[in-house]
């Protein structure tokens, strides 16, 4: 079943995984089988394929976040609006492991692809269905993006200065967070069927956008209903998290301090020249640093504005107390821990016309005995259509052939 060029050891290797999802949430979740030694058949529509492809491109015809999001998956091209695409889909259910689709509920269902019909063709099959709301309750039928369920979830109303609008991170944090709750899910039920563990029913998990992000939100709603507190926006601290935020550095840069745990705030202080707040037992509490936090920040700030980001970091860390430089892309791609870590990884993509030597982001996470890898950027549209077909379901070329002319690949 999995591919010959996968190393002989990740975890995932024996594991097909087919994705019927567009953009970013689906795809984020088989990236992570893929990474890890799985089969990931991603279809796609043959005229125009996965929107993601012309995203954030200045140059070239497929962009490198797609080249990124679809890194070592093979590209199918299936018109699912057909008989016979949705046919071949359920050909391909039948020899895998894994669906992930990403579909507004009831999609799947209209094609005839629904959980039950993959189940009557597959009792092992495993469905992972991730949408804007979920499969069920009053909102179900909503079309949702990953910026609108962090909006709905609570994440924008808190990201950004309190006296202006909120703000979106400049990454889809919605979408990788739901991804990751796919592939969890995934593995839970995998874990299940190979363990016996009876499961009435197609083994599914429904994923929601907005829960992956609410799940992130910790105690947004608790504190309401203990202490009547609605969280507002904070300028990118977390209420009650003091000192920790953004500091700015002598050289026109920014360094992240995070000294607030009892112990860093000693050495935090100490490290500054502040012996007078490490020892002020009014600090030893968390309420307390909170109460002041003006105070504190200002007393780092002075310290900060004094010294570059390198030498800040230096002297912080020496000291025991988290801090790190605010980096931009370049300033990644130039730090040797990124580098040794294996998370700037080489390939050679073609952009526009000749192949480049592009740096794409490592595996996440390292499992040394059973290491996962970076293959292969994310394909071209349909460079893998006649290899599965062929070779997974056995089709001719002369039937390939009829397919292709009939528009249905």
């Amino acid at each position: 079943m999995p591919p010959t060029d996968v190393a002989p050891n990740p975890p995932l290797t024996g594991f097909r995984v087919l994705e019927l999802g567009n953009f970013i949430a689906a795809p984020f979740a088989s990236r992570i089988f893929a990474d890890f030694g799985a089969e990931v058949i991603k279809i796609e529509r043959p005229d125009v394929g996965d929107e993601l492809r012309g995203w954030r491109r200045s140059r070239g015809t497929t962009s490198m976040l797609f080249r990124t999001i679809a890194r070592n998956k093979k590209s199918v091209t299936l018109d699912l609006r057909t008989d016979e695409g949705r046919d071949l889909v359920l050909d391909l259910v039948r020899e895998s492991d894994v669906v992930i689709e990403n579909f507004r509920p009831g999609t799947l269902e209209r094609w005839g692809l629904g959980p039950n019909r993959l189940n009557d063709v597959n009792p092992d099959v495993v469905l992972v269905r991730m949408s804007g709301y979920g499969q069920t309750g009053p909102y179900k039928d909503r079309a949702g993006f990953g910026g609108v369920a962090e909006a709905f979830a609570g994440l924008r109303q808190v990201t950004g200065h309190a006296d202006r609008s909120p703000v979106r991170p400049a990454a889809p944090i919605g979408d990788a967070l739901a991804g990751l709750y796919g592939a969890i899910s995934a593995l839970m039920l995998l874990l299940a069927r190979a363990t016996g563990r009876p499961h009435e029913g197609p083994r599914v998990a429904d994923v929601a956008l907005y829960e992956s992000v609410f799940m992130a939100m910790e105690s947004l709603v608790p504190d309401l209903d203990a202490y009547g507190t609605v969280r507002r926006r904070t300028a990118g601290n977390l209420p009650g998290v003091v000192p920790s935020g953004v500091y700015p550095t002598s050289d026109g840069q920014s360094v992240m301090i995070a000294g607030n745990s009892s112990g860093a705030f000693a050495r935090l202080m100490t490290a500054i020249g502040r012996a007078d707040l490490a020892e002020d037992s009014t600090l030893a509490d968390g309420d307390a640093r909170f109460a002041r936090e003006a105070e504190l920040d200002g007393a780092i700030s002075d310290w900060t504005t004094r010294h570059t980001a390198p030498e800040a970091v230096e002297i912080l860390s020496a000291a025991g107390v988290p801090i790190g430089p605010v980096y931009d892309a370049a300033a990644i791609a130039d730090d040797p821990h990124f580098a040794a870590r294996g998370m700037l990884r080489p390939l050679k993509v073609t952009v526009d016309t000749e192949p480049e030597e592009i740096r794409f982001p490592g595996v996440v996470p390292q499992i040394p005995g059973a290491p996962g890898d970076l293959r292969w950027a994310g394909p071209d549209l349909g460079q893998h259509t006649e290899h599965v077909l062929g070779d997974v379901l056995g089709l001719s070329s002369n039937r390939i052939a009829v397919l292709r002319g009939q528009g249905v690949i």
